[in-house]
């Protein structure tokens, strides 16, 4: 399965820029979003940044990533309000 994954710029550069995230360090093309300052969080999709997001999108994005985890290592209950608050109603 192919999930894009928030990674914070630890080394930027005008093409490519190294990353840190959930997966460890690596290094993600940055042509299709352009240059970003480090500390600047993106989402990876198979190598490539292909948005900015801000702090508040990174960790809601992580924690969804922690649930699917969760799921898909067969954990039988699974707070859905935990992992995806942002699937609530409001």
């Amino acid at each position: 399965m192919c999930v894009g994954v928030p990674v914070k710029i630890i080394e930027a550069g005008e093409f490519v820029s190294r990353c840190k995230g959930r997966n460890g360090e690596e290094n993600i093309n940055m042509m299709l979003i352009g240059s970003q300052p480090e500390g600047t969080w993106v989402l990876n999709f198979l190598g490539s940044a292909r948005e900015v997001l801000s702090k508040e999108e990174a960790a809601t994005i992580n924690k969804a990533l922690d649930g699917l985890s969760a799921i898909m290592g067969g954990a039988e209950n699974i707070d859905i309000k935990e992992y995806f608050p942002d699937l609530e109603k409001k």
